[in-house]
């Protein structure tokens, strides 16, 4: 008796603990994002906006296999994207970032390699911060975007953005599609969670792209049912400055 009380308590507990940890997943801490605008305001987030516009922004390409086939699907639905480039991942793929540009996206900085930036001691953030900006401003002359490793920050950090014209971006919709490869999910988590001047966060390399392909392939019809436009950030950005 006292054993299938036990395993009935522990089965209770498990269930309790994955409901809660969904809700905190679909249901985002607006509170926190607020919180972290409040202390760091010049970090982008969202926009404030009635009009039905988001910024798409996809990191860590270019990619062989994804790269194009995010370019197909936004082309097919008139979206457009912010991609933030690692640069170690450039040599080999730079007719994928010449695509990009030429089909009306943005590019941004996401550093030479896929790790966390706030980890970088003794000048070794501004040290990757530049020598990224030195390759992607072989393909467009003025990068404006910056997204650390990781999406974690301090204020030397931003204070070495700000030093070189660049301003941190992260994002309000972010379905961790890193850390859950289950493409659907992203989908509708980005579907349930979108508003006007949404930042999403999604990603590019290896099997990610081909998530995000699919993931996108859901949203983008959605939003355009709802009369959403699906822009760059410095489109987005551009709405309220009357640009």
């Amino acid at each position: 008796m006292d054993k299938v009380f036990f395993l009935r308590a522990a089965l209770t507990t498990g269930i309790t603990a994955f409901v809660t940890f969904g809700a905190a997943l679909w249901l985002k801490p607006e509170w926190l994002i607020a919180h972290l605008r409040k202390q760091s305001p010049d970090v982008l987030y969202s926009v404030e906006t009635d009009e039905k516009i988001v910024a798409l922004t996809i990191d860590d390409g270019p990619d062989a296999c994804g790269s194009p086939r995010i370019l197909n699907i936004l082309e097919e639905y008139d979206a457009h994207a912010t991609f933030f480039l690692i640069t170690d991942h450039i040599p080999g793929n730079e007719a994928f970032v010449e695509r990009m540009l030429d089909e009306g996206h943005e590019l941004g900085n996401h550093l030479t390699s896929d790790e966390p930036s706030i980890a970088l001691k003794n000048g070794g953030f501004e040290k990757e911060l530049l020598e990224a900006d030195e390759v992607l401003t072989q393909f467009v002359d003025d990068i404006r975007w910056v997204r650390p490793g990781s999406g974690w920050y301090n204020e030397e950090m931003l204070a070495t953005m700000k030093k070189h014209d660049y301003q941190c971006a992260l994002g309000n919709v972010y379905p961790y599609d890193p850390q859950i490869s289950i493409y659907w999910f992203s989908a509708y988590y980005v579907l349930g969670n979108v508003r006007p001047g949404s930042v999403i966060v999604l990603h590019d390399y290896n099997r990610r792209g081909g998530r995000t392909t699919k993931a996108l392939e859901i949203i983008l019809p959605k939003l355009a049912e709802r009369g959403y436009k699906v822009v760059t950030l410095s489109e987005l950005v551009g709405v309220n400055a009357g640009e």
